[in-house]
């Protein structure tokens, strides 16, 4: 009985100090409203990446993951490398994780940077760029994408192409 009290105490001490005052017992919490990427959203992101790509003249695995980070599409080009496959899905995790660009968190990311070995954590992060949010027009993030299979600048115009396609 003492630990639980002690979590109450460790919970409500939280609450004040991200809030600046105590939470109001009396009314019920609300949740949260989240954005979420839908599966027709998915498919114009990866059939426009997928476009780009064969307009590139190159061969993309490409991923796509919701508003959680979870995998929720994904196309595989014929003769695309099959070691892009994970590096395509830990970008656009990267990318939703930190809601920014692979390649801006690479900067980041190097020798005596802010982010410096962020790689390493969440389970290997994909710091190079080829991740990309997508974002709705207002601006909410809802997923994101990551392309893997040519060079990084390429990687990138073709997860840039497939975020830019989401409306």
């Amino acid at each position: 009985m003492k630990r639980i009290g002690i979590f109450a105490v460790l919970l409500l001490t939280t609450a004040v100090m991200v809030h600046g005052q105590e939470p109001d017992m009396k009314k019920p919490a609300e949740p949260l409203t989240t954005k979420d990427i839908s599966l027709d959203q998915v498919h114009q992101a990866v059939l426009a990446a997928v476009n780009k790509a064969k307009e590139i003249n190159t061969k993309m695995d490409i991923a796509v993951v919701d508003a959680g980070g979870n995998l929720k599409g994904f196309a595989r080009m014929d003769g695309a490398w099959l070691g892009s496959i994970d590096i395509s899905i830990k970008k656009a995790k990267t990318a939703r994780f930190f809601d920014m660009p692979t390649g801006e968190i690479g900067k980041l990311s190097q020798p005596a940077g802010p982010l410096y070995q962020i790689e390493v954590s969440n389970g290997g992060l994909i710091t190079f760029p080829g991740g990309v949010p997508i974002k709705t027009a207002a601006g909410t993030i809802i997923g994101a994408i990551g392309v893997s299979g040519s060079t990084v600048e390429n990687d990138h115009t073709v997860a840039a192409a497939g975020a830019a396609a989401v409306k």
